[in-house]
């Protein structure tokens, strides 16, 4: 029986690789100190597994941006506008690819970013057009192969499936059928398992989650052409799924000619039988039991006894164990977080501690439950210590539930009746700007922030500080000519971070970084118990920031949906109760601004997309929640008073429906990576309310000019009429430096100001 892994997080315990990656793109340090903090990295991650007891440990999941974006730059996809002329692609390329600019080649847009699968990881999408050409173009992948022999790791490399790489891609250009491609690009896969073969691998590791995803036919029956001729790599192939059950796929999936299979019995426990009933008899079977997505520690009878029941039906000796996907999306280590408390501390795993469970379950199967009798003892005791918590229950919250009636879910009058009192109350000229939120988190506001946590900075000295930061982001914006405000967001750490240290319910660690994309990393706060605010949490800065201008400013919240889905959320109820549970605490925060006098109060759902199922058939009892939880939220406030949300890097296209039916006053979305594909829904579907198509794209260090969003904006006009148009940038600018910024927002201004002068000589009947 075989332990391993199916991958480890890449950014570091103490965030090395991104702050290595973001002084190699400052000039601060050379290629080569980056390489080598790599080669470090990836050395000490390998250790750290092997010395857990892994049989196999993954080699491949290491990336300095994104492992899709490693594959497009293997397979020599890369687009046009870099300016590539064959060869190998280097890493100026690979980073010019993933954010538009790098240390060395000339800036060009970055290619378009977007949610993998229903995780809050990023991946950068692969471009391919017409009779695209395929490659060899990099290899880094056998390069760390190599690193790994030669430190005596018993490797395992880890690839993107065929399938799945492709399905992800989108064409560009002609359209044109993606499958076309496939033969191609087969040949390089069939080029990298030769070569990986060459350099000792046994295994080979082939990542197809999307086998879980509704197929049409023609791909199912790519699946079976791409593998039976990959069969004849001189390698092992463990093809590896996750994030669901196969379900109807799980026939094809089993019959491919690979020599193992791996399912995810987190996500999708009842499909084992199935499996078991139909595993062909040369097939090895891995079994993911522990978590790879969330922090709460193993069921480990449970999940032992999962493992008995299989070996009793296939053998022991066909059975590999590990966790159910990458642990990517997990914190490092609990190790350090010695700041929780005891009892709270007992109940989690992050990635380190899920491989030992991992290991432990090997070693209970294959030696009997008795060789870890006391590893066993201490998990049961956890798991009752969490489950008879009287801090998981408060009957007020449950009594609140239970009162919500229908009149709490709808404002009070439709939107073409609440649009004349909020534009004759905050006054606004056709394609109103504004900004999404946040300013650039400069290092003297962090570090004013560390210092008031540490106690080195007293209470008021702090707020001084931030009322501070707060007027100079209101000034520039009156400067820049914006026409709603927002008050830049200096005292906040994380958008999500910062309402869960504000909340009871949750709690907050100090190291559980986990990589969003490239050197963005997120700490996510952890949903233990019943959800409830003690007291106001924002309306003190927005009040202060209001009181400095004339101009409307924004409440800035983060929505109940993106609450759930950007936390470890309790696995002990169904998400909707929480969800609901946060929807109310919110609901208080929104009418406590609207007390304050704020006109405009924006709540956030950059995670609505995210959270979809990958299933159609589950879609509309989470859409129905999710968007009752929104509504829930933000439909207490009078008619005047104007509700905006944001959603990003996501497809909406299918989903814009559920959008409306959230009826929020004013949306602001995503589209300037993407190309304006957002445009495409409203062929069909006319979008209600007034809308913000996102025209600067601030993951990109670029600054776009005033001709590039005019023409984003004036596509957006052919779909939407200009009166429930805005101007906006497509996120918020935390990220982004002043020196970026400020002429970003000037060229934005200026870019609403001639589509107002060119939309009055329209309607005057000029040319």
């Amino acid at each position: 029986m075989q332990a391993h892994n199916l991958g480890f997080p890449r950014i570091g315990a103490q965030r090395e690789l991104k702050f290595a990656l973001e002084r190699y793109w400052r000039g601060e340090i050379d290629r080569e100190a980056l390489e080598a903090e790599g080669r470090s990295l990836r050395a000490a991650h390998w250790k750290r597994q092997q010395a857990a007891g892994l049989d196999r440990i993954p080699v491949g999941d290491f990336s300095f941006y994104d492992q899709v974006l490693d594959h497009s730059a293997m397979f020599g996809v890369v687009p046009e506008r870099f300016g590539w002329d064959g060869g190998e692609v280097d890493l100026d390329l690979y980073f010019r690819m993933a954010r538009g600019r790098a240390p060395s080649g000339a800036p060009a847009a970055a290619c378009e970013m977007t949610k993998w699968f229903d995780t809050n990881y990023h991946y950068l999408v692969p471009e391919v057009v017409r009779g695209q050409r395929f490659a060899l173009s990099s290899r880094r992948l056998f390069d760390e192969v190599a690193e790994a022999a030669a430190l005596g790791i018993p490797f395992k490399p880890v690839l993107i499936g065929p399938l799945t790489w492709l399905w992800l891609a989108k064409t560009r250009g002609e359209p044109f059928d993606r499958l076309e491609l496939l033969d191609d690009l087969l040949a390089v896969y069939s080029e990298v398992l030769d070569e990986l073969a060459r350099l000792g691998a046994e295994w080979v590791q082939i990542d197809e989650p999307a086998l879980v995803l509704d197929l049409p036919p023609a791909w199912k029956q790519a699946y079976e052409s791409a593998y039976h001729r990959l069969q004849s790599a001189p390698v092992e192939l463990m093809l590896t799924t996750y994030f669901g059950a196969l379900e109807d796929n799980l026939g094809l999936a089993l019959s491919l000619p690979t020599a193992g299979i791996h399912i995810d019995l987190v996500r999708a426990p009842g499909q084992l039988e199935a499996v078991l009933d139909r595993l062909p008899p040369y097939k090895q079977l891995s079994l993911g039991l522990v978590d790879g997505r969330n922090v709460w520690r193993t069921d480990l009878d449970a999940a032992l006894g999962v493992l008995e029941v299989a070996a009793g039906r296939i053998g022991a000796e066909r059975l590999w164990v590990g966790p159910s996907c990458s642990l990517l999306h997990v914190p490092v280590d609990l190790a350090p977080e010695q700041a929780l408390d005891e009892e709270l501390r007992s109940w989690l795993a992050f990635a380190v501690q899920k491989l030992d469970e991992v290991v432990l379950l090997r070693r209970a199967l294959v030696e009997g439950r008795e060789a870890v009798a006391e590893a066993l003892e201490a998990a049961r005791a956890a798991l009752a210590s969490r489950r008879n918590s009287p801090r998981i229950h408060r009957p007020e919250v449950a009594e609140r539930l239970d009162g919500i009636d229908e009149t709490m879910l709808s404002r009070r009058h439709p939107y073409p009746e609440r649009r004349p009192l909020q534009r004759a109350r905050l006054d606004l000229p056709l394609f109103p700007t504004t900004t999404i939120g946040s300013f650039p988190q400069t290092a003297e506001i962090r570090q004013a922030r560390r210092d008031f946590l540490e106690g080195r900075l007293a209470e008021a000295d702090y707020r001084a500080r931030m009322h501070e930061e707060i007027a100079h982001v209101v000034r520039k914006q009156e400067e820049c000519g914006l026409d709603m405000l927002v008050h830049g967001e200096p005292e906040r750490n994380d958008m999500v971070e910062y309402f869960g240290e504000r909340l009871e319910g949750f709690a907050i660690t100090r190291f559980g970084w986990v990589q969003s994309y490239g050197s963005r990393c997120v700490k996510p706060p952890i949903i233990f118990g019943d959800v409830a605010r003690p007291g106001p949490m924002t309306v003190d800065w927005i009040r202060y920031a209001q009181s400095l201008t004339e101009r409307p400013v924004k409440g800035m919240l983060t929505g109940p949906v993106t609450m759930l889905n950007w936390s470890f959320v309790r696995d002990d109820q169904p998400r909707a109760r929480t969800c609901a549970q946060i929807a109310l605490a919110l609901r208080d925060e929104v009418l406590d601004l609207e007390a304050a006098g704020i006109k405009a109060i924006q709540i956030d759902e950059a995670a609505l997309r995210e959270g979809l199922p990958l299933r159609r058939a589950e879609w509309k009892e989470y859409l129905d929640w999710a968007v009752r939880a929104f509504r829930l939220t933000a439909s207490g406030v009078r008619d005047e008073t104007q509700i905006h949300t944001h959603m990003c890097y996501s497809e909406f296209n299918d989903i814009i429906e559920s959008i409306a039916e959230m009826d929020a006053d004013v949306i602001t979305i995503e589209t300037s990576r993407s190309h304006m594909e957002l445009l495409d829904a409203f062929v069909d579907f006319e979008y209600p309310n007034e809308i913000g198509p996102g025209v600067y794209d601030i993951h990109s260090p670029n600054v776009p000019t005033v001709d590039e969003m005019v023409a984003l904006m004036q596509l957006a006009a052919e779909r939407i009429p200009a009166e429930r148009l805005w101007v906006n940038p497509d996120c918020g600018l935390k990220t982004r430096g002043w020196a970026e910024v400020e002429p970003a927002l000037r060229n934005l201004v200026e870019a609403a100001r001639r589509l107002r002068a060119e939309f009055a000589l329209s309607r005057a009947g000029g040319v």
